[in-house]
């Protein structure tokens, strides 16, 4: 038997650690590991030469080619893969008309829309996706017909479904009920954005009477008990319906605690945290001003330490990156409720994210691989993907733990020319990132061709009881 790579001369992060192994790759598959004595031969061979080898990276949450982000598909998703990301997944806008703007006279949503129509221009634009994508159908308007959708749109390989209850696209509680009820009956997933849209208005209105226009100012308009209680509101919701409902971008100590209330054994319940809740704080507000601003807000070292207890102990389980791609001038205004929210992440989440957890605060690497692939893939139907095991798709990042370089957006392969790294140190460096076998990224950079990336339609997850130590 002749395969088409054998991958060996390095170190296989697994979610059950680290092993000395190697493994073979056959029409993009993974079909043996273990020694090299073992592995049969091939067509080509990859020594790593002692280097790490993680599953590829999967992020269930990033902005691409969207009313609020400049990547396209190429842009984004190049650098996703230049982070040893091999899978994301990104939001079809119900009322998303696909242009940007910031002169509030133009038209960004269109009066009423089709989810189905919403997947469709995903589905368009990600014809020069770089690596493997889903999508979440994203519900920004109480039309009841959109209900109506929500059982094709599972059948059609999309079974998580997005809610906001903040900003003007914000639905209301018995609109999540009616929606929470189908959703149960289809098995399927509720995403939630959860800020008490009234207060964070009402203290956002307070701080422009007083003038109080720095971004430093910022995290006191939208503070942790907003996100508190509206996932507490959302989340009394999804309880009584028996939907599964998951918490995105979870910034604080008290959401998390609110989720934690309701989350028993994880069957139901399920939330991330994102790299920059788990590595800044609300210092980088002085620091780099309205280039920081992301919603919700950064917050103190006592939640960024938080975030780390609720990933060990749950109900957080998955670190995602909610990538934005703006411009340095588009970020840079004078009153912060003038700047758009969002920062970009997807080349640089990894390297930091394990310099956080890994170097500075000694978590393992099977701690990195469960919140950064194993997890996100399993919560969210990736079947084969997150893993170094035989079946699943060979996706996966040659890694130099020891390489010590310096983050600059004069890297960035996405549009944005900013990074909230920008400067800071890091220990830990994707080397290589290969997509079903297929070398996407070497140390020249992206090598692959535009579109080699594929949708990855994914069946309804049942999650069953959630580890809660890692």
């Amino acid at each position: 038997m002749s395969v088409d790579l054998t991958v060996v001369g390095g170190t296989l992060v697994t979610t059950d650690g680290t092993i000395d192994a190697g493994f073979a790759v056959d029409d993009g598959t993974i079909v043996a590991v273990g020694n090299q004595e073992i592995l049969p031969s091939a067509d080509q061979t990859l020594d790593v030469d002692g280097q790490l080898v993680l599953p590829g990276i999967v992020d269930p949450h990033v902005h691409i080619d969207g009313f609020n982000s400049i990547d396209t598909y190429e842009t984004g998703t190049a650098a996703a893969a230049r982070g040893g990301i091999t899978t994301v997944i990104n939001f079809a806008w119900q009322t998303w008309n696909g242009e940007r703007s910031d002169d509030s006279d133009d038209a960004v949503w269109m009066d009423e829309g089709s989810l189905h129509t919403a997947i469709e221009r995903q589905k368009q634009k990600a014809t020069e996706s770089y690596v493997d994508y889903g999508l979440h159908a994203t519900v920004t308007a109480e039309d009841p017909s959109v209900v109506d959708e929500f059982e094709s749109v599972v059948e059609a390989g999309i079974p998580t479904f997005k809610f906001f209850t903040a900003y003007d696209i914000a639905v209301s509680n018995g609109f999540l009920q009616i929606a929470f009820d189908r959703l149960a009956e289809l098995d399927a997933v509720a995403v939630l954005h959860t800020e008490d849209a009234s207060v964070c208005q009402a203290l956002t209105e307070k701080q422009q009477e007083e003038g109080r226009n720095s971004a430093t100012d910022y995290p006191e308009a939208r503070p942790d008990y907003t996100e508190a209680m509206a996932l507490s509101d959302a989340a009394a919701v999804a309880e009584a319906t028996g939907c599964q409902y998951y918490g995105i971008h979870t910034s604080s100590d008290a959401a998390a605690t609110a989720l934690a209330a309701v989350r028993e054994d994880g069957s139901q319940f399920r939330g991330e945290t994102c790299t920059h809740y788990t590595t800044l704080t609300e210092e980088a507000y002085g620091e780099q001003g309205t280039l920081a601003l992301q919603s919700p807000p950064l917050r103190t070292q006592e939640n960024v330490d938080a975030m780390f207890k609720h990933l060990r102990e749950g109900p957080l389980s998955i670190v995602s990156t909610d990538h934005v791609a703006s411009t340095r001038a588009d970020k840079t205004v004078e009153n912060w409720w003038d700047c758009s929210f969002g920062v970009n992440s997807l080349q640089t989440s990894l390297p930091v994210f394990h310099d956080e957890a890994i170097n500075r605060r000694g978590y393992s690497y099977k701690f990195l691989v469960d919140a950064m692939a194993r997890s996100p893939a399993r919560t969210f139907g990736l079947r084969n993907k997150g893993r170094l095991t035989v079946g699943a798709d060979a996706d996966f990042v040659v890694f130099d733990p020891d390489e010590t370089y310096t983050i600059s957006a004069d890297e960035n392969e996405s549009r944005a020319d900013y990074s909230v790294y920008e400067g800071r140190e890091v220990t830990g460096r994707v080397k290589q990132t290969y997509l079903r076998g297929n070398c996407i990224v070497d140390e020249t950079g992206v090598v692959a061709d535009p579109g080699y990336g594929e949708f990855r339609e994914r069946p309804v997850p049942h999650w069953g009881p959630q580890e809660t130590h890692r």
